[in-house]
């Protein structure tokens, strides 16, 4: 009799088995995604909704909004548990309170047990902070730490002030480029653009501008005698010289006396006569701009919606991000 009780209760086991597969998938269900708009800011809004269109689904419902004191106030209005959710982020003038609506709103979906919390921030704020001045921080670092603090796993920028910010992360960043869509611009839109000549305003700018022009065939110009500030003798406090005549340090040691740096005369170099000479071609929609639009007609707008929405898609179903960086070089 125990022998025939054993032979019953394996057999049991087997139907089981059979009858309901795996037991460890069996409860395992890839969760949906949700966008979101961080602000009423309206270009944010305008964004989101291109984005959401591209990808067929709604925008989130959700409420940011400012206190009588400024306090920044998020409510989510829908459920957000097990979802992969993406705050979409663009950067006015305001740009501390577009900050502090972006992290409330990632530790609120943190909270509310959101699987992923992706920014999709196309400016990165306090990029141009990103290296050590004078008795200053690195406030592009601290911004970086705040926002993987707040609940945000991962990052979709475009076009960084430094592509070394990425490395101020622990989540995972990735660095979109919106140069394709500006190459695009000329080629549609300026109708002899074969007779152009990209012209970058300053010799920092020089390698970007002489990656457009090898890709459109064209010629290169640079600008010189803008002053340049931040980027080189501003950098690092160290490597300021004093403007002052010889100073004693103690006896014996005499530093030598610099010459204060002037601005020299701007002038061109490179052949622009009788060429269009293309120096800011457009603007995304990244950012608000309408007010600039308004005082120059001459600015235009390209939308980089496509790219964005490719990228949540790609990430929402882990695939590889390699395709939007074809064609993209290094000093893009």
């Amino acid at each position: 009799m125990p022998f025939c009780s054993v032979s019953v209760k394996a057999t049991v086991l087997k139907h089981r088995v059979e009858d309901f597969g795996t037991p460890c998938t069996m409860n395992v269900a890839k969760g949906g995604y949700r966008v979101f708009s961080a602000n009423s800011n309206a270009a944010c809004t305008e964004l989101a909704k291109r984005i959401t269109e591209r990808l067929g689904v709604e925008l989130g419902k959700a409420v940011v909004y400012q206190e009588p004191n400024r306090e920044t106030r998020v409510e989510i209005k829908e459920s957000v548990r097990g979802q992969d959710i993406f705050i979409i982020q663009t950067i006015s003038r305001d740009v501390n309170t577009a900050v502090m609506e972006l992290l409330i709103m990632a530790y609120a979906c943190k909270t509310s047990c959101a699987r992923n919390i992706i920014g999709v921030i196309p400016y990165f704020p306090y990029s141009k902070q990103c290296k050590m001045r004078k008795r200053g921080s690195i406030v592009c670092k601290l911004l970086a730490c705040m926002l993987a603090k707040a609940g945000l796993t991962h990052i979709i920028t475009m076009d960084l002030h430094q592509k070394e910010i990425q490395g101020f992360f622990n989540i995972p960043v990735d660095n979109l480029r919106a140069s394709p869509f500006l190459l695009q611009y000329i080629q549609d839109e300026i109708q002899d653009y074969r007779n152009a000549i990209i012209v970058a305003k300053s010799p920092a700018a020089a390698k970007r501008a002489q990656s457009y022009a090898e890709r459109l065939r064209l010629g290169l110009a640079v600008i010189h005698g803008e002053a340049q500030y931040a980027e080189y003798d501003m950098a690092d406090g160290r490597h300021s010289p004093p403007a002052v005549k010889n100073t004693m340090i103690h006896s014996g040691l005499e530093l030598p006396l610099m010459m204060p740096k002037e601005k020299p005369p701007i002038t061109v170099v490179g052949d622009v006569g009788g060429r269009i000479a293309i120096i800011v071609v457009v603007v995304t929609n990244t950012i608000p701009h309408e007010v600039q639009k308004l005082q120059c007609p001459k600015i235009k707008t390209v939308d980089v919606s496509m790219i964005l929405s490719e990228a949540i898609r790609r990430i929402h179903n882990g695939e590889s991000m390699s395709y939007l960086f074809r064609n993209i070089t290094v000093d893009d």
